[in-house]
């Protein structure tokens, strides 16, 4: 897929958690979590989406590591991971 591509499929969602500060944000305005996987995330201990940040970054912005583990811990689908990821990578690449 082209840039212009990639960029016409971000969400509305992924554009604002991009733009805000990360400050306290729940997990569920991270893009691909919902509020379905938010709550199992919280239900493992993590309420915040600079908690997910974290292991983002712990992963090197690993793609497939970051993505088994989110499958892993609230059993997110391919989709889901990939929202999430893109959305932690644009807003690292922009704001680190």
């Amino acid at each position: 897929a082209s840039a212009n591509m990639a960029a016409a499929m971000t969400s509305r969602k992924h554009k604002q958690f991009c733009l805000e500060p990360m400050g306290d944000k729940p997990v569920h305005d991270l893009p691909g979590i919902g509020r379905a996987l938010g709550g199992r995330l919280q239900g493992s201990g993590i309420s915040r989406a600079r908690d997910i940040e974290g292991h983002f970054l712990v992963f090197n912005q690993n793609q497939e590591k970051f993505g088994n583990w989110l499958r892993d811990t609230c059993g997110a689908n391919a989709k889901q991971q990939r929202d999430c990821y893109n959305g932690l990578r644009e807003r690292t690449k922009n704001n680190l």
